[in-house]
C-alpha cells in the first residue's frame, strides 16, 4: 500500500531525527528482537552485532530510505543488493512482521513522546511498503533457485592452500545432484556452527572458479584480529573464515545456499566488449571466476586483470593468472605489490611496486577509448571508492562500473 502525500512529508521531515538517533534506535531494536527471538541469532551476524557494524548499517539504510521516500528508484541498486543477500540467507516473509514490530517499538523507546501517533503511523506505512517490495523481489529469487529451497549439505572435497593467508575449499553436494550454473562473479552463503557463539553463522563468499555442475569453489582469507594504529581501532577476527581454516577439513560438512548476487559478468550482453577486472586482496576471487569462465568459453574479448597485493606471499592465484596471460593473447595482467623487491618483476604478469595507481598501467589497459568496456571492482570499501572515482575522472561512465559490496558497509 502506497504512502499518502502527508505521510511522505512526515517521513522526510524525520530524516534529521533518524540521522541523529538512528544508531540508538537500531541498537535497541537488535537487542530487543534477539532477546525475544533467540532463533534469529542464527541469521544475524554475531560479530557485526558485537562491533556495532550491523546497527550502524541499518541506521544508515533507514536514513537513506527516509530521505528518498518520494524517489525510491535512487535506492534500487541498494535494495537489490539487500534482497540478493536475504535470499542467500533464506529470509522469509514471516520474518518481516517480527522486524517491523521491534523496529517501531525501538523508535518509541528511544524517541519517547517525540514519536507521535501521526509519525508512528507514517513509519508503519513506510516499513510495510519497503517490506512488501523486498518480499516480492525475494520471492522471484526463490523461484529462480528452483528446487533448492533450504540450506543444503556440502562436503569439503578438497582444501587447497593458495597463499600464506588464502585457502580454497572445493564444495560438493552430498546429495550428488547437479549444481545450478551460477553467473561468474556471484557468491554463495556458507553456514557453520560456531561453538564460541552457540549459534549457526553464515557468511557470503564469492565463487572463485568457472561455473560447473560438480562443485563450487570458494577461496577464503584467514582474518586474524588486528589493531589499526592510525585510527586505534580493533578489527575483529573473521569468525566464520577462521573456523573454515582451523576446524574444517576434507570430508567435513558445511551448509550452502544457492548462488546469488548482482555483481557478475553478463555473458549474453556485449560479448565482444573489453572487460577490466580491478581488485585488491581477497577481492580477486570473483575476478578469477570471471577470468576462468572467459578462458573456458574461449572468448576473444580483451581482458585486463589489475590486482593489488601486500606481497607475493599473500597473492593467491598469481601463478595461475600468469599462466593464463602467457597463453591467451587477449588477456593482460598487472599486479601492484606493496612490498615488491626491486629485482622481482614477473613476466608476462607486469609487477609494479607500491599501491595501485591506475595511471601507471599502459594506456590501453583500461580501454578508455571503447565506451562499451565494463569495469568490475572488488576489495576494501575505501579501495573500491578510490578506483571508481579514478575511473570516472578518466571519463568512464558510472553505469559502466560494478562494485562488489560485502558485509555491512557500503561503497559510495
Amino acid at each position: 500500500m502506497s504512502l499518502t502525500p502527508q505521510q511522505i512529508d512526515i517521513i522526510k521531515a524525520t530524516v534529521p531525527v533518524v540521522q541523529e538517533y538512528g544508531t540508538a534506535i537500531t541498537t535497541t531494536f537488535y537487542k530487543n528482537v534477539l532477546d525475544a527471538n533467540p532463533a534469529l541469532n542464527n541469521i544475524f551476524n554475531q560479530t557485526n552485532q558485537k562491533n556495532g557494524a550491523q546497527p550502524r548499517a541499518l541506521s544508515g539504510a533507514l536514513a537513506a530510505y527516509a530521505a528518498n521516500i518520494d524517489n525510491l528508484v535512487v535506492l534500487s541498486d541498494a535494495v537489490e543488493r539487500i534482497c540478493q543477500k536475504h535470499a542467500s540467507l533464506f529470509i522469509r516473509p514471516e520474518h518481516y512482521p517480527i522486524v517491523g514490530k521491534y523496529l517501531l517499538e525501538a523508535m518509541g523507546q528511544v524517541l519517547g513522546a517525540a514519536l507521535t501517533l501521526e509519525i508512528l503511523d507514517a513509519w508503519t506505512a513506510a516499513y510495510n511498503q519497503l517490506a512488501q517490495i523486498m518480499i516480492d523481489r525475494e520471492a522471484q529469487l526463490y523461484r529462480e533457485a528452483g528446487e533448492w529451497k533450504e540450506w543444503r549439505d556440502f562436503k569439503i572435497a578438497k582444501k587447497v592452500k593458495e597463499s600464506s593467508i588464502i585457502t580454497s575449499f572445493y564444495l560438493e553436494p552430498v546429495d550428488g545432484k547437479p549444481l545450478p550454473l551460477f553467473k561468474p562473479g556471484q557468491y554463495i552463503s556458507v553456514q557453520v556452527h560456531v561453538p564460541d557463539f552457540g549459534y549457526l553463522q553464515s557468511r557470503q563468499y564469492s565463487l572463485s572458479d568457472r561455473p560447473n555442475e560438480k562443485y563450487y569453489r570458494i577461496s577464503v582469507k584467514r582474518e586474524d584480529a588486528v589493531v589499526l594504529p592510525e585510527v586505534n581501532t580493533l578489527v575483529e577476527a573473521g569468525v566464520i573464515s577462521n573456523t573454515l581454516h582451523d576446524s574444517k577439513n576434507e570430508g567435513d560438512i558445511v551448509q550452502v545456499s544457492p548462488p546469488q548476487g548482482e555483481f557478475f559478468l553478463n555473458l549474453q550482453k556485449n560479448v565482444d566488449s573489453p572487460v577490466v577486472l580491478i581488485s585488491a586482496g581477497v577481492g580477486l576471487t570473483p575476478m578469477v571466476s570471471i577470468l576462468n569462465t572467459l578462458v573456458e568459453r574461449r572468448s576473444t574479448r580483451p581482458v585486463s586483470y589489475i590486482h593489488a597485493a601486500r606481497s607475493k606471499e599473500v597473492d593467491a592465484f598469481y601463478a595461475h593468472v600468469q599462466e593464463i596471460a602467457s597463453s591467451q593473447s587477449n588477456i593482460k595482467s598487472w599486479v601492484f605489490v606493496k612490498n615488491l623487491p626491486a629485482d622481482d618483476y614477473g613476466h608476462p604478469v607486469k609487477d609494479l611496486a607500491g599501491r595501485m595507481d591506475l595511471s601507471k598501467v599502459e594506456d590501453d589497459a583500461l580501454h578508455l577509448d571503447d565506451s562499451s568496456t565494463v569495469y568490475f571492482i572488488c576489495g576494501p570499501g575505501g579501495f573500491m571508492n578510490d578506483m571508481s572515482k579514478t575511473l570516472q575522472t578518466f571519463g568512464v561512465s558510472e553505469d559502466k562500473i560494478k562494485l562488489e559490496v560485502f558485509g555491512t558497509g557500503e561503497a559510495q
